[in-house]
C-alpha cells in the first residue's frame, strides 16, 4: 500500500505491506534507530513516539494507520540542543543502560504537554507504559519535576 507521512518534519512516501509495524517502518525505511523493538507488545514502551502530537507504541500501530499523520521520533525532538526535559534527565541522572530513554523521552514530552505536573504520583501513573530496568524511576521523577519547574 502506498502511504505518505511526514516523520521529523520530512514527507516520506513509500509502500508498506498491510503486517508492516510503524516501528519497522521508522527503523527499516527512515533508518531511524530511536524507537526500539523491545517487548513487541506493547508493554515495555521501548519504542514509543508522537503521532500528531501523543504519544503511541509504535510496535502496536501498523504503518498504514499512520498514512497522513505527523510523526516525531527521538531523532525529530532536538535541533541543535536539548530540550529541558533531555538536559534534566541527564542532570538527574535518568537514563542508565539508555534502551528505553528514547521511548520514556518522547511519552514524557506527551506528558509535559498535556499534563504538566510535578505531582510524583501522577509521573509514576504516566511512566506505567514504559518499563526501566536499570533506574528505579526515582530520577526519572526528579527529572520530571526539574523540567516542569524549568517550564515556570
Amino acid at each position: 500500500m502506498r502511504i505518505s507521512l511526514t516523520v521529523n518534519g520530512a514527507g516520506v512516501n513509500t509502500t508498506a505491506g498491510p503486517d508492516v509495524l510503524l516501528v519497522d517502518l521508522l527503523r527499516d525505511t527512515c533508518g531511524l534507530t530511536g524507537a526500539k523493538v523491545g517487548c513487541g507488545t506493547g508493554q515495555c514502551g521501548a519504542c514509543v513516539v508522537q503521532v500528531d502530537g501523543r504519544s503511541v507504541k509504535s510496535c502496536q500501530m501498523l504503518a498504514v494507520q499512520a498514512d497522513g499523520t505527523q510523526v516525531t521520533t527521538i531523532e525529530g525532538v532536538a535541533a541543535g540542543s536539548l530540550t529541558a526535559l533531555q538536559e534534566a534527565i541527564w542532570a538527574e541522572h535518568g537514563a542508565q543502560c539508555g534502551y528505553c530513554t528514547p521511548g520514556m523521552t518522547m511519552s514524557l514530552l506527551d506528558f509535559l504537554e498535556h499534563e504538566p505536573t510535578s505531582d510524583g504520583t501522577a509521573i509514576r501513573a504516566w511512566l506505567a507504559g514504559n518499563m526501566c530496568r536499570c533506574t528505579g524511576y526515582n530520577a526519572v521523577v526528579r527529572a520530571v519535576q526539574t523540567a516542569v519547574k524549568g517550564m515556570k
